[in-house]
């Protein structure tokens, strides 16, 4: 078989969509290595109960393939993954994949100004360009905590969610209160004989319109240019919160008030209300949205426990108060790896140059797509291009689209390889890393899963997600060096 020109690592909706581009604009010469037994990501793997978007789903989708039948403002994961699945058969993107390919390693080859992609299987692909669709949100993060691999019960990850135990009437514990857990922590609660929630920090929350679109309002839809203009609406309106995120955090302030109402309106013990009020600037942390998550939490059979965890028995968790709860399963709900899921690749470009190294200082990249010294390697939703507003399936397609300009660049020149160049990267990071120092992410002494263990913020855009179309539209051929 002859060795693919380009491939794409990842079959979520990064690598769907760079693939459904690369044949629009007439390259068919590529593969996508996926790492498990079917296509999906994120919305392949994280199956707990209530798991569902948190962006309203007409604009979690792909602008060019709106889908007027969401059943739901904001789509449960069934349909997500199967929007995704369809997406792949209806553009010709299915035939290219190779299922359990689990990349393990990226070698640039000097001399022949390619890369050399090698699976776990012991493969080795040679090709001239790598497109990294791997994401974030695909490294489970367990706590440091003392103990924790001696309790004797079910004990995962809300991502790796073992649907063979049964928690009816189980003493269940969550750890952590994330965006994962507010979905399945009113999901699980009706189930468990008791359930405690170990909260270390109390997120924001706002109401959540999750309306159900009726039968006659998904005919409306499908009439030409509503389904559009829908999705203009969602766009504008949340594009309008990222004033307090990427201008000053004073502009929060309604954003504070709203989550503030929805809480007291939920919660009418002042003590519960006290313990789940935050302490720090709305929007330093992931801004969260649920309404029935408070609710579960004032039932009789949950308890809320805000003291640390101290150690995990075989049979119990201990928190550092020294009281004892007994529990049979243990559900974490802790989040990502976010920040490593790149900087643990082997990934090593030219002359040898290993990506640790490259970023031993943290990881970036020229707009979150490129990094210096690693020719041909594009990155979708790499460095500080997440987002605390709006869908990221918008940054990615802008940067599907200045990935596809830049093999347009090397097809115009002759070139085989492009790089950027490392004065025009540093530039760049320093142009953001002075936008987003005085915003809401550090605010305050705010720490969350953003920030590296420098404290600097890797991970999420500063700024209006048409300013990142507008800078990502074009490619400057001068912030290249091509190698021919």
């Amino acid at each position: 078989m002859a060795e693919p020109g380009l491939v794409i690592v990842g079959t979520g909706f990064a690598g769907i969509g760079m693939a459904i581009k690369l044949k629009e604009a007439g390259y068919h010469d590529f593969v996508i290595l996926e790492k498990a037994a079917y296509l999906g990501g994120t919305w392949r793997d994280n199956t707990y109960p209530g798991c569902a978007c948190d962006v309203p789903s007409h604009m979690y989708s792909y602008s060019y393939e709106l889908n007027p039948g969401w059943s739901r403002m904001f789509a449960p994961q069934a349909e997500i993954w199967d929007y995704l699945r369809t997406c792949a058969d209806k553009y010709g993107v299915t035939p290219h994949i190779r299922y359990n390919k689990h990349v393990t390693a990226l070698e640039y080859d000097d001399d022949h100004r390619g890369w050399s992609v090698t699976t776990d299987d012991g493969a080795t692909i040679r090709t001239n360009a790598v497109v990294s669709g791997i994401g974030a949100l695909h490294i489970p993060k367990f706590p440091a905590i003392v103990g924790r691999e001696s309790f004797a019960g079910p004990s995962f990850h809300s991502a790796e969610w073992d649907h063979s135990v049964d928690l009816t009437g189980k003493r269940v514990a969550v750890i952590g209160t994330g965006a994962s857990a507010v979905q399945f922590v009113p999901r699980i609660a009706p189930q468990a004989r008791e359930l405690t929630v170990f909260q270390r920090t109390p997120p924001w929350i706002h109401p959540k319109p999750d309306l159900t679109f009726s039968p006659a309002a998904r005919r409306v839809l499908r009439l030409p240019g509503m389904a559009r203009a829908l999705r203009g609406g969602i766009y504008w309106a949340l594009e309008s919160r990222a004033l307090g995120f990427a201008v000053h955090p004073r502009l929060m302030k309604p954003h504070e008030s709203l989550a503030l109402r929805h809480l007291a309106a939920q919660v009418p013990d002042p003590d519960l209300r006290r313990k789940l009020t935050p302490d720090y600037t709305i929007g330093c942390k992931r801004l969260l949205v649920s309404s029935d998550y408070y609710p579960a939490l004032t039932r009789p059979d949950v308890t809320l426990v805000t003291d640390g965890i101290a150690e995990i028995r075989p049979r119990s968790i201990v928190t550092t108060t020294g009281e004892e709860h007994e529990v049979d399963v243990i559900v974490y709900g802790t989040g990502f790896k976010v920040v490593d899921a790149l900087q643990t690749q082997r990934i090593t470009g030219r002359n040898g140059l290993k990506l640790q190294d490259a970023w031993q200082d943290g990881i970036e990249a020229y707009l979150g797509i490129t990094a210096s010294g690693f020719p041909n390697l594009f990155f979708l939703l790499g460095p500080n291009t997440g987002l605390g507003h709006h869908s990221v399936v918008f940054m990615i397609e802008s940067q599907v689209r200045h990935v596809v300009e830049c093999l347009r660049l090397l097809s115009r020149t002759g070139a085989r390889a492009v790089d950027v160049r490392k004065d025009v990267q540093d530039a760049f990071n320093r142009r953001l890393r002075a936008r987003l120092d005085p915003l809401v992410w550090n605010a305050g002494g705010c720490t969350s899963w953003y920030l590296d263990e420098h404290g600097v913020n890797r991970t999420i855009w500063p700024g209006f997600t048409f300013e990142y179309w507008a800078r990502t539209r074009k490619v400057r051929p001068a912030a290249y060096e091509l190698i021919y």
